[in-house]
């Protein structure tokens, strides 16, 4: 496989990961019972698993490593409050209030970590 061709599956599944969690978060703002399906607790998982895999790989093919270059340092970060607001955002937030901050702030996070990979600039500003 060329590193191209593991560039696309990786980001195919940043574009599936994204939009299946930004429906999730739709579901759980209107209180949806489709939150609750079986796919839609386990597809996150195996696409997730795949995205990481397939960052993985683009690391160890092009030697960028995070702590050596600073936007994948960046995106790792991101990647780790990403984490961590979606789950307050879809299981773990105790008020409703509670959950759309974190779900819009897991948006926001993978914002940033979107425009961090097609910059490869931590301050996106520029």
């Amino acid at each position: 496989m060329s590193y191209y061709a593991l560039k696309h599956i990786h980001m195919t599944f940043a574009v599936l990961s994204g939009a299946l969690f930004l429906v999730r978060g739709l579901w759980m703002l209107a209180d949806s019972r489709y939150l609750q399906q079986r796919w839609v607790r386990i597809a996150p998982h195996v696409i997730d698993t795949l995205l990481l895999a397939s960052a993985i790989g683009l690391a160890v093919w092009s030697s960028q490593y995070p702590g050596q270059a600073p936007w994948l340092t960046a995106k790792l970060v991101a990647l780790v409050a990403y984490i961590g607001l979606g789950t307050v955002a879809l299981k773990r937030g105790r008020t409703r209030q509670a959950r759309v901050l974190a779900f819009v702030g897991a948006l926001a996070c993978f914002a940033y970590i979107l425009a961090v990979a097609v910059t490869k600039n931590p301050l996106i500003a520029a």
